[in-house]
């Protein structure tokens, strides 16, 4: 019986096969084109979990396929997640992204976003030279539309100031934005590339997943240890992101604070007072806001793999499924 790769090797392997795909500086015909290298390969050297590309692997290996049918539909997966970093971080007026400055931090706007469309050209490319099948390339039709679709609702939501919105309107927004393409998709790409049919307990479960990865984000946006985080702390108050921890404090502080704070909000980030910020950060960490949304984001991640673990176990090779839970179950319970 063939080994399975563990979750290090795995990683490594998809990692290896992005950046063999993409061109280096050393290779270019002019210094203009080697920085243009540099800038396909950033966000992909700075490395990451990997996660969605793991759970593709491991899922198409449960099924059966083989590594060599897997690999470039994992790899394609993790360059999407690159070129959308990109614009999500120029969208968002980011100031880092995995510990460093965001790539349009480093180059400018114009630069970066032609790394990222340069970024989505490759990841077509990977799928088109793999010759992979019709469902196989609509299910990435549907990761960039419901990703698009749930950003513009978020962006629309910060520059119309949008302060009535409900719990469900975070969940809608999250489910398409981050939940879709975090667990939902790779779990559907793993059994498309076997072939398979993909089970409706890989959606239900993976929405679930999804959404509770992304509190979780959220809380350690404002809570986590900067030196593992690999985010700015409090980025999502200087950007105005309407997480649930933010809802859940607007709705249960007090009208004086909730004025200042949403005047706060409205602020363009270049214009916003640090120290407001810094009132705002401190306010929600002594109100109960982080401990409602991990409450939230525990029941939601308990139900997905409660509902997924059955799924996977019950697929030909337990194996590679017994690996994509323990992947997911590190994330589960990650801090920082």
């Amino acid at each position: 019986m063939t080994a399975v790769l563990s979750p290090t090797e795995l990683r490594e392997t998809i990692q290896k096969y992005v950046l063999d795909a993409l061109p280096k500086p050393e290779a270019a015909s002019r210094p203009e084109l080697a920085e243009y290298a540099r800038l396909l390969r950033d966000y992909p050297e700075r490395g990451g979990k990997t996660l969605r590309g793991m759970l593709l692997g491991y899922t198409g290996l449960a099924y059966t396929a083989d590594l060599e049918r897997v690999l470039p539909v994992a790899a394609a997966l993790e360059l999407f997640q690159h070129w959308a970093l990109i614009h999500d971080d120029i969208e968002d007026g980011s100031d880092e992204r995995r510990g460093k400055p965001a790539l349009h931090k480093l180059y400018g706007m114009p630069l970066a976003l032609n790394a990222g469309d340069a970024l989505q050209a490759r990841m077509w490319g990977m799928l088109a030279q793999r010759r992979v099948s019709y469902r196989v390339l609509d299910e990435f039709v549907k990761i960039v539309d419901l990703t698009a679709q749930g950003q513009h609702l978020e962006m629309t939501w910060m520059q119309q100031h949008r302060f009535d919105l409900t719990e469900g309107d975070y969940l809608e927004m999250v489910a398409q934005k981050a939940a879709y393409y975090t667990a939902v998709a790779p779990l559907k790409l793993g059994a498309l590339v076997a072939e398979a049919e993909p089970p409706a307990g890989f959606e239900q479960a993976g929405i679930k997943l999804g959404v509770g990865f992304q509190i979780v984000d959220d809380v350690l946006n404002l809570s986590g240890d900067p030196a593992k985080y690999g985010k700015e702390i409090a980025g999502d108050l200087w950007e105005g992101k309407r997480t649930l921890i933010l809802l859940h404090f607007l709705r249960e502080t007090d009208r004086g604070e909730r004025e200042r704070a949403e005047a706060l909000l409205q602020t363009p980030r270049e214009h916003k007072n640090a120290d407001e910020v810094n009132w705002l950060h401190r306010r929600i960490l002594e109100s109960g806001a982080l401990h409602y949304a991990q409450e939230v984001a525990e029941r939601m991640l308990n139900q997905g793999m409660a509902a997924l673990e059955p799924a996977l176990l019950e697929l030909p090779d337990p194996r590679p499924a017994r690996m994509a839970l323990e992947v997911l179950e590190s994330l589960v319970k990650r801090e920082a």
